[in-house]
């Protein structure tokens, strides 16, 4: 499963926040679940319409994103969109 079939960025959909697919959920509420503690299942739970394989997806994606050989390319697409403060 890629990023688009996870994801969807709709500026009529909170404003264009992230959001797991087919949902109003935004992907950042999943790592902040996990950051305080709350178990995947919980989650889950608190949002019915994500579902396990979408929130697996996106886990398994984001711990590619900072595998030390990944690094670089996710400094690159970083420092290619956000603008120089210098």
């Amino acid at each position: 499963m890629n990023v688009k079939e996870l994801i969807t960025v709709d500026n009529d959909i909170l404003g264009g926040q992230p959001v797991f697919k087919g949902t109003r959920v935004p992907v950042e509420s999943l790592f902040d679940h996990l950051q305080v503690g709350v178990s995947l299942a919980k989650f889950l739970n608190e949002f019915p319409t994500v579902t396990k394989v979408q929130a697996i997806a996106l886990l398994a994606i984001a711990n590619k994103l900072v595998r030390p050989k990944d690094i670089g390319k996710l400094y690159a697409t970083i420092s290619a969109r956000v603008p120089s403060v210098n």
